[in-house]
Order: structure tokens, then C-alpha cells, then sequence
């Protein structure tokens, strides 16, 4: 089969990526980018998952299921929930069956392919889980800036402060290939200003979900909370979190003496 082009490569993940953060997605196609030019291809195989997509592959291999466990992680811990995680596969030389075999070495260089793909990734800042510890994924990348997926449930996010750096390390990147051209450089601008505009629009969100006080009617409820123990504090927290504590007052589950 003829050389394929890096545009025939980057078509094969183009539906994989979508749903992605933007610098993440960014990031992952700078992989691709960068892997192609060492003679690697690779595609991405996996992205973002729903919380429903999320549940079906935990229920894989569990309640009879004979076929092997894929992940541990439920609906909502995943990073792929999120948007900032994605998992790869080699892309072989017929252009249309990929493999996650670790050894091969297409390009003939005597390095593993898979190596060369996680020492690209790594440059560029993302985590392999292949050096997990436990329950090692091997084709599994991530970039999670210092959050967990606990923190991705309660809406926080990548600050523009961290956002910035990852781009700022792209952009060195690509000056140590060669300099942009007028077109890369409009691109990566326009991507600067989405950015931006996608963090002001969390920070609104996050900022009119705060209560500045404790409602006056949920005020009862927070004291009976905090006296047995549930809160250690009831600053800086949404509508909804002093109506769920006003519901769960109301149906005496802060009664001294009734929390096990």
C-alpha cells in the first residue's frame, strides 16, 4: 500500500476526538502530528464517554459477564467523562488494522513503536497508564492538571493559568520543528481565544452557583448537620446543596445520635 499522508492519518481520529477538552483534543493531535513524523502512525480509539458508556464497559466481565474487565471505573470516575482523556493504537502499514502490541517496530528504527508514542506523549505533558501502578492501561493518555475526577464531578476545572502553559508548550514544540506558518499561527490564535472564552464562561457558572451566605431557610438545617458531624463547614455552597441539606433535616436523618 502507498505511504499514507499525515492528513489520511488525522482523518482516522477525527470522530474520536470530538467531545474533548480543546487543549486536550489539541494535545492529542499533536501526538498524532509528532508520531507521524518519526514514521509512527497511530489513531485515537477511544475519547470522551458518557456516564452511560462509561457503565456499560464497567458492567464488562461483571454480574456473569464472562468476557475480561476492562476498567474499574464507573460513570463519572473516569477522566474520559470529562474530556481529558483518550487511548490509542497503532495504525499498521495497510492503513486499516490497528494493534496494541508493545514490541513492534514498524519504522525499523529498533525502537519499539508503543515506546516512541508514550516518549512523544510524555513531551508534551500527558500521563501514560502504563506507569500506574495498579491496573496498568497501557494504551490509556491523559492530562487531568492536578484535578481528580471527584473534582470533575463537582464542576472544577483547568484554570486559564494552566491552559496557557500547555499551549505555551506546543508552541515551543513547534519552533523546535521549524517556525509556524501564517495559516498554523491564525489557527492557534483562534484556539487561544476559544479558550479564554470557555474559561470565563465556567468561572460565571461556578461564581452564580456560590450562595454568598447561608439561606435563611436552610440555616436550621446546616447547625443540625454540622452538630453531628456530617459538615465542617457550610460556606460557599449552591442552591442546590442547602436544599439537599434541608431535605435530609426535614426527614430527621441529623437527629443526635442517628448517624451510624
Amino acid at each position: 500500500m502507498a505511504q499514507l499522508t499525515l492528513e489520511q492519518i488525522q482523518k482516522k481520529s477525527l470522530n474520536r476526538l470530538v467531545g474533548l477538552n480543546p487543549v486536550f483534543k489539541l494535545v492529542m493531535e499533536k501526538l498524532i502530528e509528532r508520531c507521524y513524523a518519526r514514521g509512527v502512525w497511530i489513531v485515537i480509539t477511544q475519547g470522551f464517554r458518557t456516564y452511560a458508556e462509561q457503565d456499560a464497559l464497567y458492567a464488562q466481565g461483571r454480574n456473569g459477564d464472562k468476557r475480561s474487565k476492562v476498567t474499574k471505573a464507573r460513570g463519572g470516575y473516569s477522566n474520559h467523562n470529562f474530556g481529558f482523556a483518550a487511548d490509542f493504537a497503532l495504525l499498521l502499514r495497510d492503513g486499516r488494522t490497528v494493534s496494541w502490541d508493545t514490541l513492534r517496530d514498524d519504522d525499523k528504527d529498533s525502537l519499539p513503536d508503543w515506546s516512541e508514542v508514550v516518549e512523544e506523549a510524555k513531551r508534551l505533558g500527558l500521563e501514560w497508564g502504563g506507569d500506574w501502578r495498579s491496573f496498568k492501561d497501557m494504551p490509556h493518555l491523559q492530562m487531568t492538571f492536578g484535578l481528580s475526577t471527584a473534582d470533575f464531578r463537582a464542576g472544577k476545572r483547568p484554570t486559564q493559568t494552566q491552559l496557557d502553559t500547555v499551549l505555551a508548550k506546543i508552541n515551543s514544540l513547534k519552533m523546535e520543528d521549524g517556525p509556524m506558518t501564517a495559516e498554523e499561527k491564525a489557527a492557534f490564535r483562534a484556539l487561544q481565544n476559544t479558550v479564554q472564552k470557555q474559561a470565563g464562561r465556567i468561572k460565571t457558572l461556578e461564581t452564580a452557583a456560590k450562595q454568598p451566605k447561608v439561606p435563611a431557610w436552610a440555616e436550621q438545617a446546616c447547625i443540625n448537620a454540622k452538630a453531628v458531624g456530617v459538615l465542617d463547614t457550610t460556606n460557599d455552597g449552591s442552591y442546590d446543596f442547602y436544599r439537599m441539606v434541608t431535605i435530609l433535616d426535614r426527614a430527621g436523618v441529623f437527629k443526635m445520635g442517628g448517624i451510624a
